[in-house]
């Protein structure tokens, strides 16, 4: 039985009920096995919405484009950006601009996700890639942020690398959905990226992160295949083993004479 895809007063209402579940994809593949295994809500490449095949492979998926701040511009062009998502698809876009420009498009009946917390096209002001949130003072930053974030229109907020019991107790008081990347069940949803989970991430692992396969390990293997079957491919080439007969279109004789009479061939 197929699922209903669901709205942001689906996601509200669920708020504080049970844990949603989120993943970052990047392909058609993964977002096709995301619908299939049950994941509520994904965040993608703007490009991916925009693929017309795009909800055709996850029909159901609350889907969330989002770029870095700086990719798209001001206020204007994020205003612009999120129609033409919205209008291809989208559920909401995730911001990490400012509050004016979240506000900007909120105005304009955008679903619109924030950021909290460790923020990493913001690290900078907040130290470096560190858990947020650690003291008193640096928690009611992140308390607060969430509050301006409210006051400016959004729907919810992503909460990265925060100490599991702030971030448990903001979520019980802010009605945004709260997307815990690291931050603990006190949230709605838990947030991985799925090259994460696949194993593909040949880089630094997050301490938020879980590993269910070695897709690295298969991608080397095919890699290996893949040079191995060019090189046998070269080998029949030089050899003459490629083409066989069974590879090409030979010519009705009779044909093939009259043809070579047309182009002066020699008897």
């Amino acid at each position: 039985m197929s699922r209903k895809r669901p709205t942001v007063a689906d996601l509200r209402a669920m708020k504080g009920k049970r844990q949603l579940t989120m993943l970052r994809v990047l392909t058609l593949d993964e977002a096709e096995a995301a619908e299939r295994a049950g994941i509520d809500i994904v965040s993608v490449p703007p490009e991916l919405v925009l693929n017309p095949q795009y909800r055709d492979a996850a029909p159901s998926l609350f889907t969330m484009p989002g770029e870095n701040f700086y990719e798209i511009g001001t206020a204007d062009d994020f205003l612009r950006w999120s129609f033409r998502l919205y209008k291809a698809g989208a559920d909401a876009v995730y911001c990490s601009a400012g509050y004016a420009t979240i506000k900007r498009m909120a105005d304009d009946a955008i679903p619109v996700i924030g950021h909290v917390g460790l923020i990493p096209s913001r690290a900078t002001w907040t130290g470096g890639f560190k858990a947020v949130g650690k003291t008193a003072d640096t928690a009611m930053q992140v308390f607060e942020a969430v509050k301006q974030l409210e006051a400016a229109g959004a729907i919810g907020a992503e909460i990265e690398v925060v100490p599991v019991e702030v971030a448990k107790a903001i979520s019980e008081r802010t009605s945004l959905i709260m997307l815990s990347m690291g931050a603990g069940t006190g949230c709605d949803a838990q947030y991985l990226f799925a090259e994460d989970i696949l194993g593909a991430n040949r880089g630094h692992m997050p301490r938020h992160s879980k590993v269910y396969r070695n897709f690295a390990a298969e991608y080397d293997r095919l890699q290996q295949e893949r040079i191995a079957a060019f090189s046998e491919y070269v080998a029949d080439v030089n050899s003459g083993a490629y083409p066989e007969d069974r590879h090409i279109v030979h010519m009705d004789p009779d044909e093939l004479t009259l043809f070579m009479n047309k182009v002066g061939a020699k008897p």
